[in-house]
């Protein structure tokens, strides 16, 4: 495997523009931002726009996102390998998913061309979810505290502000883990992609995200069979309905000072 460069790279020089007519050279880290390819099997899948840091994780989240493994199956063998042009990931699917491969090129296939086309892709677009299994034990202290640590956790967004933030947290509001990236689905795969690698389940805790609560979010949360998301931002109405059908708590605009339950806690 290829080490990744470091996801922030040197600073670039700006100019600050005040309201008082003040000029003043400054210079500002910058996140990356990188093309990924994902390969299965030989095959190329998709190419994701990403920070280029744990890159493996990655791919173990985005494969269960795309329901290409099942929580129960065994660590995908990744390869991560630089080019020119971005990276290039490369796992191997177990043979008994191979159906699951080829059925979904299929489906994005369809995408690349018109969006969602048809009936049949809609249809694909908001499959029915899994039904959470283990509810959080965690309370709003909990949730307040993790809120007011999670700042101190997230390197890459202090060095460039342009970092989105995915968190696992203990039912006592303690961040056991956390994964960064410029895109927000990305950080969340990258979560849920080291707790498989890592051996690391919820326990009664929950994820806490720093951005808004959109459907997709949610649909990652449940195939990870998370007990409660937490998001800083407002959801989408898609996304109460999705987490409703899944039996998913949400919190959401959880902020230092107040946040929004969509059912009763303690």
């Amino acid at each position: 495997m290829t080490v990744p460069p470091d996801p922030v790279p040197d600073p670039q020089p700006f100019l600050r523009l005040t309201p008082d007519g003040a000029t003043t050279p400054v210079d500002r880290a910058l996140a990356r931002e990188m093309p990924v390819a994902i390969e299965y099997n030989g095959a190329g899948y998709a190419v994701l726009m990403a920070t280029p840091a744990d890159i493996a994780d990655l791919v173990q989240g985005f494969s269960l996102a795309e329901r290409l493994v099942a929580r129960d199956d065994a660590l995908l063998d990744t390869d991560v390998h630089a080019t020119d042009a971005g990276w290039i990931a490369r796992a191997t699917l177990p043979p008994h998913r191979v159906d699951r491969l080829l059925d979904r090129v299929r489906h994005r296939t369809s995408d690349s061309a018109c969006g969602l086309c048809g009936v049949e892709t809609l249809e694909q677009a908001l499959r029915p979810l899994p039904r959470i299994t283990a509810p959080s034990r965690t309370d709003r202290a909990a949730i307040f505290r993790a809120l007011a640590a999670l700042r101190v956790h997230q390197p890459l967004n202090a060095a460039t502000g342009a970092a989105h933030a995915a968190a696992l947290v203990a039912a006592d509001g303690g961040i056991r883990l956390v994964r960064e990236d410029v895109g927000r689905h990305n950080a969340f795969d990258k979560l849920i992609g080291a707790m498989a690698r890592g051996g690391l389940a919820w326990d009664g805790g929950f994820a806490l995200l720093s951005s808004r609560c959109s459907y997709e979010l949610v649909e990652k949360a449940a195939l990870a069979d998370c007990p409660l998301l937490v998001t800083i931002s407002a959801p989408t109405r898609l996304a109460v309905d999705r987490a409703a059908q899944a039996g998913l708590p949400l919190i959401v605009l959880a902020r230092s000072d107040a946040l929004l339950a969509r059912a009763p806690l303690v």
